[in-house]
């Protein structure tokens, strides 16, 4: 059977508020403002002053077109106070004033007054309902050049006017990167590293793009990695952290880029700053640990750069890692335990793991979790035992170790997802163990838990799972005991209705389980295999034009042992068996038709 593992990203948590979301609020919230500054009583005289002036200084700069700039300056500085002071309606009145054309030939003859009127531009573009009329006058296209400036004031204040007129428009936006902006936004951050407001300006234009498939195929060409760890390094408060957090995580959704931040030491980068915030319990330090926590995961899903990040078990990330299992936040249990899933994917990984002692910390933190504890850690637990137990020598060493027993604490639970991981663990710990298999099939109380979990009418993935352990019991055992107590317990009625799964391989791991237990015990089978209706079902399975050749083939092989008892040959009989083995008996399969042959002659000669 072909046990391959997937990959794990992380158990469904609570969304955490991005960037654009806070962004959205802000909006709300002058909008809030401005309606209700709508609502006060009339102005007092001095604001009536504010009006008339701003309406005059609009009024110059539309007016004539001959100022120098000498003149033009302190109309925009009027402009531009009304503004910052946030006077009512003022962006609108801006807007509806006719001086976008000339503020759009300003910055397109990068006269010196270009700066100021950036700022304008980025100071009116606060307000989301000119937007589009900024657009509309060509003010991004002639702002676009002078992110090429080498004065960091006309930097950020191009950069604060382009990133909130195209803030929440994805055509805009396209155009920007189809522009170029993405290698400047990264040389600016370069360039000018220790800006705060600069480098701010930049990673939210980045946050703001880093979904779009163009934007990261531009990075891809670039060392963005670098810039963002550096920049991580030295992140002066939680906002700055979770903005560039979240810009690794749009990115690292590319595989090239998850290679590439590898390559750079992100996760080192990661690990050494979840290790700094540890025991902090400030809630926005908790979020930067669960965003960072995950992101780490999340680059573990590519191959190489999981296998670099492995480094044979020696490198510095699994090692921090290894330490989360022990953790007292539940979060970095979590995401450890998915780490080590993701790292388990390969048998190589596997083995070395299990040399370095990682099945003792996972045992005990699911201990930890076993009443009343986190069933996403649970779950991630049990998938990284799994995934462990693939190789056989692993297999060897967790039954010598007591992971079984261990595991078998976790019986009790009420989960689904938990009781679908911890059958598919134990099943994947008796593949091929015939010791691990006879001591989980006598113990019974696990038998009794299993058989219960096989009537999970409401979660067919435990039933499935369940049915599916029964059947491994019997198959790797191939014990008398066991198969007496299943046959006692009524659990021939779950491995018969698993025959009829719509999955192959379930069919076929059911259909086996059934011959053989026929073949050791056909006293104890026969009764419930009368009651559960087996032989009609066989004929079903022979007869169905689209069945599987090799479900046929295993369901051959189970009427060739029961062939060979009288009580059963009578039930063969009785349906006219024969007559769905003599169609077969041409089947397209040589293998097939000559098994159908030898069972039509065993049943001819009984007869």
């Amino acid at each position: 059977m072909n046990c391959r593992r997937g990959s794990l990203l992380s158990w469904p948590h609570t969304h955490t508020h991005t960037h654009r979301e806070r962004e959205r609020e802000r909006e709300r919230e002058r909008a809030h403002k401005a309606e209700a500054a709508s609502q006060q009583s009339t102005s007092q005289p001095a604001a009536m002053t504010d009006v008339e002036s701003l309406s005059e200084a609009l009024k110059a700069i539309t007016v004539s077109t001959e100022l120098t700039e000498e003149e033009l300056k302190p109309n925009l500085d009027t402009v531009l106070t009304a503004l910052l002071e946030k006077r009512k309606d003022a962006a609108m009145e801006i807007a509806r004033s006719g001086i976008l054309p000339i503020l759009v030939q300003s910055l397109q003859n990068k006269s010196s007054l270009s700066c100021q009127v950036a700022l304008v531009v980025a100071e009116m573009a606060r307000e989301g309902a000119v937007r589009e009329q900024c657009i509309e006058a060509g003010l991004v296209k002639v702002l676009v050049p002078h992110l090429n400036s080498n004065n960091q004031e006309m930097l950020l204040n191009t950069g604060r006017a382009i990133g909130r007129i195209c803030f929440d428009n994805t055509y805009q936006q396209d155009q920007l990167v189809q522009s170029g902006v993405i290698p400047r936004l990264v040389s600016i951050m370069k360039e000018y590293p220790n800006n705060d407001p600069l480098v701010n300006v930049c990673l939210l234009a980045l946050c703001n793009l880093a979904d779009m498939e163009s934007a990261r195929e531009a990075l891809a060409e670039l060392d963005v990695a670098e810039v963002l760890t550096n920049q991580l390094k030295r992140a002066p408060d939680s906002e700055r952290r979770h903005v560039i957090l979240e810009i690794l995580g749009s990115l690292g959704e590319s595989d090239t880029l998850k290679l590439q931040f590898v390559e750079c030491g992100v996760p080192e980068a990661l690990s050494e700053m979840i290790q700094h915030l540890q025991g902090h319990s400030d809630p926005h330090d908790l979020c930067s640990i669960k965003i960072a926590s995950n992101l780490m995961v999340s680059l573990l899903l590519g191959d190489e750069s999981m296998q670099k990040c492995f480094a044979e078990g020696s490198g510095i990330v699994y090692q921090n890692i290894l330490s989360w299992l022990q953790s007292s936040n539940t979060q970095l249990q979590l995401a450890g335990a998915l780490a080590i899933a993701n790292f388990a994917r390969n048998d190589s990984n596997c083995v070395k793991m299990m040399d370095l002692g990682v099945v003792l910390p996972i045992l005990t933190l699911l201990e930890q979790h076993v009443d009343e504890g986190d069933v996403a850690v649970q779950h991630a637990g049990l998938s990284a035992l799994r995934n462990l137990a693939i190789p056989a020598t692993n297999k060897v060493q967790m039954l010598e170790d007591g992971v079984t027993e261990r595991i078998k604490t976790l019986l009790r639970t009420d989960m689904p997802p938990v009781q679908f991981k911890l059958l598919g663990t134990l099943r994947m710990m008796v593949d091929g163990q015939e010791e691990a298999a006879l001591k989980l099939g006598k113990d019974a109380v696990l038998l009794a838990r299993v058989l219960e979990w096989c009537e999970a009418k409401d979660h067919a993935g435990v039933k499935g799972e369940a049915s599916r352990l029964l059947a491994a019991l019997i198959r790797h055992s191939r014990s008398p005991e066991i198969v007496c107590a299943v046959a006692r317990a009524d659990g021939v009625q779950h491995l018969i209705s698993m025959a009829t799964s719509e999955h192959v391989i379930m069919q076929n791991e059911a259909l086996v389980a059934l011959a053989i237990a026929s073949a050791i015990d056909i006293v104890s089978m026969r009764d419930p295999l009368k009651e559960a209706e087996l032989v009609p079902t066989l004929k079903s399975i022979l007869d169905d034009p689209n069945g599987a050749a090799e479900v046929k083939f295993s369901a051959l092989g189970l009427i060739c042992t029961l062939a060979n008892s009288s009580v059963m040959r009578e039930e063969l009989d009785s349906v006219n068996m024969k007559e769905s083995l003599s169609r077969l008996t041409d089947h397209s399969s040589g293998k097939l038709a000559s098994q159908a042959r030898s069972i039509l002659a065993i049943l001819s000669d009984s007869s």
